[in-house]
């Protein structure tokens, strides 16, 4: 009896043991969850799917260390108000674009793209290669923010008009949604421009509060319903890599340990390119069916008068910025020198091979 005793004492402390070092390496392996606000809607794919498969990643690669919810705009009530929700601390994250907070910081314009400017994988290679992500982590410093890429659109369509654009004066006195540099630039041109939170755009533009819009490209358009209200859309000049981005609260940033530095980097940078992938193909798709399912929308490009008139408009707006702003200059200035150079290679490897093949 004391022998079986004796066995199970050791037992039991063996028992008690082992539950002390499982409760020493559970408390180890602290879990920290984390907050991200989205200018979007909980249904507008794929925005809203790159910050949900980014935070997918992180939870499965962490091993459930790291969690990530997500709050969409219809839950936090505020768009445009996701920058000061990160930069105060209330959210940790967010996913957003740049070029929306030109009240706030013009330095930040430049960084979701250029009227004119590069091509997607010309800018991703400028991100990565060129120097881009210094400049972006440098334009947000004063912020407390870390930026990084969050997904990209491709070569966005310049808009839905309820009336043809024949002539320069058509634009005149036109209530649009068009926002970042090329906002300014038609204002130049003689519209009333204005930047209506995504969910709000099909409403604006069906009880006559705006005339015209753009948004993305046919993959998105299409869905939203506004070939119903603006038949006449215009192939693209203003955002020709449109990137959105991922903003991180530096602070609590600084704080994870650095495996989840780690995997939260890889997961924003995958979910990236993975949203410009499904937004490629979701266009390609719509695109397809456009001439047969949607015979009422009617594809156009703006006239020569007025493509001559919004790249002056433009060269003067962005003049006059970067004039103005030291940093903004050294961002487009990088932009521009690393376009010149990788612009010939696209013109060699895809301009001409296309030329090339439609002929």
């Amino acid at each position: 009896m004391n022998i079986l005793r004796r066995k199970s004492t050791k037992l039991l402390l063996a028992s008690v043991l082992l539950a002390g070092l499982s409760t020493v390496s559970f408390a180890k392996e602290k879990v920290y969850t984390w907050k991200l606000a989205t200018t979007w809607g909980p249904t507008l794919s794929p925005f809203i799917d790159a910050p949900q498969n980014m935070a997918k990643m992180v939870e499965e690669m962490s091993n459930g260390r790291l969690i990530i919810k997500i709050d969409a705009a219809n839950k936090h009530k505020s768009a445009f108000g996701v920058f000061d929700m990160v930069k105060g601390g209330q959210y940790d994250m967010a996913h957003t674009a740049s070029y929306y907070w030109k009240g706030k910081d013009a330095n930040l314009l430049p960084l979701t793209t250029m009227p004119f400017g590069m091509t997607a994988p010309e800018q991703y290679a400028w991100f990565y290669q060129g120097g881009g992500m210094e400049l972006m982590q440098k334009a947000y410093a004063p912020h407390k923010m870390l930026s990084f890429p969050g997904g990209n659109t491709g070569n966005q369509m310049g808009g839905w008009f309820k009336k043809e654009i024949k002539a320069l004066d058509d634009l005149k006195g036109l209530k649009m949604r068009i926002p970042g540099f090329a906002g300014e630039v038609m204002a130049k041109l003689g519209l009333a421009v204005t930047n209506i939170a995504p969910g709000e755009l099909y409403t604006s533009l069906e009880r006559g509060a705006l005339d015209a819009l753009e948004w993305v490209g046919p993959g998105m358009d299409i869905k939203m319903g506004f070939h119903k209200i603006a038949p006449f859309y215009y192939t693209g000049w203003h955002e020709p890599s449109t990137e959105l981005q991922y903003l991180v609260n530096e602070k609590k940033f600084s704080k994870l340990p650095k495996d989840l530095q780690e995997i939260l980097l890889t997961a924003m940078r995958v979910s990236a390119y993975d949203m410009y992938i499904q937004n490629y193909a979701m266009s390609a798709d719509a695109w397809s069916k456009i001439a047969t399912e949607y015979p009422n929308i009617k594809i156009k490009t703006f006239p020569k008068e007025v493509m001559d008139a919004i790249k002056k408009a433009n060269a003067e707006v962005v003049a006059g910025y970067t004039k103005a702003n030291p940093l903004l200059k050294e961002i487009v200035d990088s932009q521009n020198a690393f376009q010149k150079k990788a612009r010939q290679w696209t013109i060699m490897s895809d301009y001409l091979y296309l030329k090339d093949n439609l002929e």
